[in-house]
This record gives structure tokens, sequence and C-alpha cells, in this order.
């Protein structure tokens, strides 16, 4: 794979998509990091917004000029909290916006490049798909949708030797929930509902994408991989 072409990876500036970004690029990957704000520490920064769907277009199209482009992690997404009886309209769709369909218009940019030698996409949504969260109607859905998509994806694009997974973490510490996190009624609530006792780290998640790409599994495709201390199952 690492002779293959670029990964392109969504979100790539901070957070999750950072630690994906650094772990495929010390494991020798062409890395292309997507941001709103273009920048990365690590490989080949692009300036794009993901809800901007011509913008999207222009960036593959940007990227294909520099190599062929070998597979896609889709991280980029937001979290906005919100009781039903009060959550706008805006802010739901705000949230397919960026979590879902900008999802759906990656991939579909992706796709021609990707069927011409085969590839992977990593989609990556959450625990919270198969969970009931109040004040989490509009992210539970739309992470919802990603695992559809990722199944229905993985079915029409396997002709074209295209593999595509759903990679549904729990609670990760990152930069930017790191002091929330480190509350001392926070952890004592994670240590009871968490059965690993702590949330998990970026850098666990970044090993398990880059995992699926490296080892290439050509017979793995459309499933979600949870990665969340067994605390979606916990009872």
């Amino acid at each position: 794979m690492l002779d293959r072409g670029q990964i392109v990876i969504t979100g790539a500036s901070k957070g999750i998509g950072a630690a994906i970004a650094s772990e495929m690029a010390q494991r020798g990957y062409d890395v292309v990091c997507l941001s709103r704000t273009g920048t990365s520490d690590v490989g080949h920064a692009v300036a794009c917004d993901m809800t901007d769907e011509a913008g999207v277009r222009a960036a593959f199209q940007q990227i294909a000029e520099r190599g062929p482009i070998a597979g896609l992690v889709n991280n980029a997404g937001v979290h906005i909290l919100g009781s039903i009886a009060t959550l706008t309209t805006e802010d739901f769709n705000k949230t397919i916006a960026l979590n879902t369909t900008a999802v759906m218009v990656a991939a579909r940019e992706a796709y021609p490049h990707l069927k011409q030698n085969g590839g992977t996409i990593v989609n990556i949504g959450s625990f919270f798909d198969k969970l009931g969260v109040p004040d989490n109607l509009a992210y539970c859905a739309s992470k919802a949708a990603v695992a559809a998509m990722t199944r229905c994806m993985a079915v029409e694009w396997a002709r074209d030797g295209i593999r595509v997974m759903n990679v549904a973490p729990g609670y990760i510490e990152t930069d930017l929930n790191r002091d929330f996190l480190a509350r001392e009624k926070v952890q004592k609530w994670m240590a009871s509902r968490i059965p690993v006792g702590k949330p998990g780290k970026a850098s666990d998640v970044a090993k398990l994408v880059a995992a699926i790409f490296g080892e290439s599994i050509g017979f793995l495709t459309g499933e979600t991989i949870y990665i969340d201390g067994a605390q979606g199952m916990n009872h």
C-alpha cells in the first residue's frame, strides 16, 4: 500500500484526525491533510471546507495532480449538544452537513481515483450510533447514518476493489476535551461506566485506522469496529 498513492485525511489539523495523520506518516504513508485552516504538522496540507461541495471536488482534483490517491479517512466532524425539545433545525442541519453529507461527498469524489487501482476508505463514526443519548439527537443520527453509508459503499464498490470500514470510537481524550475529562466527577463516572476504567487516546484510534490500511484484508469490508473500552456493550 505504501507505494500505491496518497491517503487523504479530513479534519486532520487537530484531535483524532491529527493523530491519524501522524501515525500514518510515521508508517511511511504519503498523507494529505484536509482542514479548514489548511495546516498540519505532517504530510501535505490542503485547505478545504468539507461542507463546500465545490471546494471538496477542487481539493481532490488538486490532490490527484500530485499523484494517485489510494485511500480516504473521513474524520471531519462536529458535535453540537441540544435537547430535542429545543434543538434548532439550523444546528441539526449543521451537524448532518459535516458529519454525514460531507462523508458522502468526499467518498464520492475519491471514488473515481480509488477504482483505478482499488483502495480503502475508513469513515470515523461513533459508538453513539447505537445508543440513546440525551441532548445528542443530531450527533447520534449523523453517526448512525455514517455506519449505514459505510455498508452501502462497501457493497456497491466491492466490485471495484474498494474496501470501506467504519471505525466507531467511544470517549477519546484529545486536546479539545482533556480538561473536561480530567475533572474528578467525570473521571469517577468513566471509571464506573467504561469497563477499562478510563477514556481511550487518540493514538488508539490512529493505530486501528493505520492497521486497517496496513493489513489490507480484502475480505473485511462494510463493518463497524467499535473502539470504546467495551462501554457500548456494558450493562
